[in-house]
């Protein structure tokens, strides 16, 4: 017997607390162990006496499974529930760590990496939606907020718990530490989280999930690819399959009355603005996440442990504004929190380009405190934006679909950073042996030059932000937010 959940306008946060912890702690555990285990890749090579690409195949290969994965997640959440998506994803993903612990030999770990990636690629885009239609009207700005803590909090602890259980454990501690956890969010889902009313979906859209899924992960390989060589054989075929990829994908999607991912959602100016903004500030923010630890190990010589502790400050700077960002998100819309939180993140980039060889540790407090202060100002306010400039019906198609362009757009950004960096080096020094020589800080501080205009860009693009209008759909048109149902 199924029963609706009070009116939405009667329930406090407090109401819906069971559920978002659900939530949170199976999206916290997916986010931890992507970059946990980036500091395990060294251990592996010795313990499976394997080179380093083929190790790096562990990292390759999750990244592609969850390329893949996203454009599916809104259309199963629509056809099989949220709910129960939800929760087969964090049990696939679960079981997909427990098999990476006994694996006997690389090629194992690589194809049970696979597996964790097909159940942790759909965890965010359905979480995302699945909080934002938990959320009473006027605090849902507070409530993303919420879930946004394990957006930034997991990638900054990751090295830290990652190097922790190499050093004073093992690499399969890395996925072990996922078992328990796992259980727990999906005990914890299975009694708490509301069984939202399924949509009307047609029969399987076949080319677009074919096509769908290979333009994304071609692309996010490509391009990834293309920061060791834009010129290479991978880095060729993965941008050329990708593209056409997407091309087809494009127009078949188009010619759906009800398609895989609902492109016609750019025909929202606001949505359309909000997507932009938001590429612009993933490369400055990821770009930025991304140079710094590299800048703490290669050219400083820290070890990844202490790497991971000397990201704490942004940790913990992206905690305490994530939540505030949200609130004021409520209050005052998402551009002048964008615009902030851009902006400190440009200023941040600034100050990192003043770090020289002989800075000490203590240096870094600051900027990367304000990295996280920028991130967690802007980044739960900008998917919000983009959330409520979308039809409500279509909201678990929304999210697979910035989520899976948000992969696209992160390869990207590495790989642009990583070329430019590299160019930098050779300047600074033409004779570079990568297995000797540290990287010259000064090619990081070019390079963090770069991403200051990127800030900056995204400061002016932010002013084109507006607040949209309630359940203002792809076209203007007014949605009813679907029915959530529990069952007792």
């Amino acid at each position: 017997m199924a029963s609706a959940v009070p009116s939405k306008e009667e329930q406090p946060i407090t109401a819906i607390l069971a559920p978002l912890l659900a939530i949170i702690v199976g999206m916290f555990m997916v986010i931890l162990d992507g970059t946990a285990m980036n500091v395990a890749l060294p251990g592996l090579v010795m313990d499976f006496e394997s080179s380093l690409s083929t190790v790096q195949w562990t990292v390759m290969g999750y990244a592609l499974a969850q390329a893949a994965v996203i454009p599916l997640a809104g259309w199963l959440s629509d056809r099989f529930g949220a709910k129960n998506i939800f929760l087969i994803s964090v049990f696939l993903f679960t079981i997909g760590s427990g098999l990476c612990a006994l694996a006997g030999s690389i090629e194992q770990l690589i194809a049970y990496r696979i597996i964790q990636g097909i159940g942790g690629g759909m965890v965010a885009p359905i979480a995302m939606a699945f909080t934002y239609r938990l959320a009473p009207p006027g605090k849902v700005g507070a409530v993303m907020g919420m879930i946004g803590i394990p957006m930034l909090l997991a990638p900054a602890l990751g090295p830290i718990v990652g190097g922790w259980l190499i050093e004073d454990a093992s690499w399969h501690w890395i996925f072990l530490i996922n078992l328990p956890i796992g259980v727990i969010a999906v005990l914890i889902g299975l009694k708490t989280l509301p069984a939202i009313d399924r949509q009307q979906v047609p029969t399987l859209d076949f080319l677009g999930m074919v096509f769908g899924p290979l333009a994304f992960a071609a692309l996010a390989y490509g391009l990834s690819e293309g920061g060791t060589s834009w010129t290479s054989a991978k880095t060729l075929t993965g941008i050329i399959v990708g593209g056409v990829s997407l091309i087809i994908f494009i127009i078949v999607e188009l010619n759906r009355k009800q398609p895989l991912l609902e492109l016609r959602v750019f025909r929202s100016g606001n949505f359309t603005k909000g997507i932009i903004v938001q590429w612009v500030s993933q490369v400055a923010l990821f770009g930025t996440m991304f140079l710094i630890p590299l800048l703490l190990q290669q050219s400083h010589g820290y070890g990844a442990l202490k790497t991971g502790i000397l990201m704490l400050p942004m940790a913990i700077a992206s905690t305490i504004f994530m939540p505030l960002g949200g609130k004021l998100f409520d209050k005052i819309g998402a551009r002048p929190l964008v615009v902030a939180g851009m902006l400190i993140v440009a200023i941040a980039a600034f100050l990192l380009t003043g770090i020289d060889a002989d800075a000490s540790q203590y240096e870094y407090i600051l900027p990367l405190g304000m990295l996280g202060a920028g991130m967690g100002l802007s980044m739960m306010p900008l998917n919000t934006h983009i959330i409520q400039a979308s039809p409500a019906h279509l909201v678990g198609r929304v999210t697979s679909l910035t989520a899976a362009l948000q992969q696209v757009v992160t390869s990207f950004a590495i790989a642009i950073l990583t070329t430019i960096l590299m160019n930098k080096v050779d300047d600074y020094n033409p004779q570079y042996n990568p297995m000797t020589d540290p990287i010259p800080v000064d090619a990081f501080s070019d390079t963090f030059a770069i991403l200051i205009w990127v800030g900056a860009a995204g400061v002016i693009i932010g002013f084109l932000l507006s607040r949209p209008k309630p359940q203002e759909g792809a076209a203007g048109e007014g949605v009813e937010k679907p029915a959530m149902m529990i069952n007792h």
